[in-house]
């Protein structure tokens, strides 16, 4: 009887000691699941703070909202709660926690519903502020969807988790759910750790007399000349006007992208009347110096965005036209152009499915790749990372979309770029930002932020070092484009808060009017230094090598051998190739 009681102790302090140590464990999981799985697969970081996250408790720690009825259901010994007899979108089950303010909560959680496909989104409701959305999926009848969100609050809230989907005829079901908090400090030690291993490689380099012996004690100084992960920024018509403009923009940047110069209205503003004159200075500006462009855009499937003699075309005339753009855009710059956004906002709109028929847009893709085989193609949308409670383009829509472009014929096996315009109107949510690229990054397509701004107030700076610093670190994404094309919109006056429409003010600003920094391109150049491996110095060991780590890239290498220390210069490239050490081998 003592022995039991003993170690009924033990077990309620073991239970006492992992609830106080939720957030013990600081490591990040980036895994995402965007295949609908017959059984759920387990509960992230054991479901965190959730209470009976897998409902081997029954419905202990859950409860209903508003009118749904709750139970619990089992198939292949697998317990699941389920909400029917629903008649608001909302009525489902509920949690209720105490969120600490400033934690970076990363939610997931795995949902089905009783019939068809819709959208269900994850919900916390916060007293005396209005109600925000954690996380959204397209869940199905028949297998289970894993959803995955994420939060923070800035002050300390009792807040109730709750689902919701608009169609009120399927039932909702729920397993294997997740809650975790994280601190500022663990989700940038994370942050740290995941550049560390996605952003960095072990170089090796091994040097050698010509007749193949090892040379201790060589000097070596390393530099890097270009970086893998390309950060570019915008640039419109007074680059190739300003040299002043060019000699700031030219040191910096290795990517960029038109604001409107390649646009359909911009190239043809009137039927069959091209005008490539300022793109063609442009491009042949970035390729002398070694830029890389990004084709922005063939089509935008936004309405207005399309001049009024293209909408004035009857449906072939259209098709026509649109395939004739295709040609002449892209055989005139094929070859120069490594991404082009062959369809802009395609979530929100679908102007081009209207008038030719839904496999518009995945036919446009097929003829795109035919034109330009080397270069990757993208699709660019809109409030995908920045507004959540934006239904029509969260991750999984997205993701659908994708695979609508993939299924047509002979797009099977096609890369289809995932670039998130992320132009940041609200607060930024970051666990959000991530979870989401969490989930576009399932695919393994390549992700781009395109272009990227944040919206001017007190909190800019800060805002965009975290989202910059985010995206950086992200494993799924390959590039970023700052949305800063100077073109007059940095006058004292825009700088100054000017809500003049006419005035076309950017949302940030990295140079004035006489190209000097202002302080966001002051971050912008600390990033840049940080993200290098630059002016690197050692000497090789008694075994003639010499081990660094540092970031992907091309690098120049001096060598300066004793003892007449004569330069030698060699060039080498440090690609990703997961942990594996590069090894290197130089003869002097």
């Amino acid at each position: 009887m003592r022995r039991f009681v003993h170690y009924e102790i033990l077990v309620v302090l073991c239970s006492v000691l992992l609830a106080a140590c939720d957030s013990c464990n600081s490591s990040y999981d980036y895994s995402a699941n965007i295949e609908c799985l017959a059984e759920p697969l387990a509960p992230q970081y054991g479901g965190g703070i959730v209470k009976n996250p897998t409902f081997d408790s029954g419905l202990y720690g859950w409860t209903r909202f508003g009118k749904a009825k709750i139970g619990l259901e089992e198939a292949k010994r697998n317990k699941f709660i389920v909400a029917s007899s629903r008649s608001l979108p909302n009525d489902s089950f509920s949690q209720n926690f105490h969120i600490k303010k400033d934690l970076l909560h990363t939610f997931s959680a795995w949902v089905q519903i009783s019939e068809g496909k819709e959208t269900v989104a994850a919900f916390l409701k916060i007293p005396d502020q209005e109600n925000i959305v954690i996380g959204s999926v397209i869940a199905k009848s028949g297998c289970w969807s894993m959803l995955k969100g994420g939060f923070t609050l800035d002050q300390n809230k009792e807040a109730q988790l709750y689902f919701l989907s608009n169609n009120t005829r399927v039932g909702l079901w729920l397993d294997n759910v997740s809650l975790k908090p994280f601190t500022k400090e663990e989700w940038s030690k994370q942050q740290k750790n995941s550049i560390e291993k996605v952003r960095k490689r072990k170089i090796r380099i091994h040097v050698y007399s010509h007749e193949g012996k090892k040379l201790h004690g060589v000097k070596i100084t390393i530099n890097q000349t270009r970086p893998s992960f390309l950060l570019g920024c915008a640039t419109a018509k007074p680059l190739i006007d300003f040299k002043a403009y060019q000699e700031w923009f030219v040191p910096r940047f290795t990517a960029s992208s038109f604001n409107n110069e390649m646009k359909w209205y911009y190239t043809e503003e009137n039927k069959k009347h091209e005008n490539y004159t300022v793109p063609d200075a442009m491009i042949s500006f970035l390729k002398n110096h070694g830029i890389s462009i990004r084709g922005h855009n063939i089509f935008w499937d936004k309405p207005t965005m399309n001049m009024d003699w293209v909408r004035n075309l009857t449906s072939q005339e259209l098709l026509d036209a649109a395939v004739r753009r295709m040609r002449s855009v892209m055989s005139r710059y094929s070859g120069d152009i490594f991404q082009w956004d062959v369809m802009n906002e395609n979530l929100h709109f679908s102007y081009y499915e209207d008038r030719l028929g839904p496999n518009a847009s995945a036919m446009f893709y097929k003829i795109a790749q035919a034109l330009d085989p080397q270069a990757t193609m993208f699709l660019n949308e809109y409030c995908t990372l920045e507004k959540p409670l934006d239904m029509e383009a969260i991750p999984s829509k997205y993701i659908e979309k994708l695979r609508e472009i993939k299924s047509f014929p002979g797009n099977e096996n096609m890369v289809v770029g995932i670039g998130l315009q992320a132009h940041f109107k609200l607060r930024p949510s970051i666990s959000y930002i991530r979870s989401s690229l969490d989930v576009l990054g399932a695919t393994k397509m390549p992700i781009w932020l395109t272009e990227f701004d944040v919206i001017r107030g007190p909190q800019q700076l800060i805002q965009y070092e975290e989202i910059l610093r985010e995206a950086y670190s992200h494993p799924a994404v390959d590039g970023i484009i700052l949305w800063s094309a100077w073109n007059f919109g940095c006058s004292e006056e825009c700088l100054k808060g000017s809500k003049d429409k006419t005035k076309k003010c950017l949302e940030i600003c990295l140079t004035d009017n006489n190209f000097k920094n202002l302080p966001a391109g002051d971050l912008v150049d600390e990033l840049i230094q940080e993200w290098k491996t630059t002016n690197v110095k050692g000497f090789t060991d008694k075994n003639g090598v010499y081990e660094h780590r540092v970031f992907h890239g091309e690098y120049n290498a001096i060598f300066s051998r004793p003892p007449t220390y004569l330069n030698v210069t060699k060039k080498f490239n440090v690609t990703n190739e997961e942990s594996q050490p590069l090894d290197i081998k130089i003869y002097l």
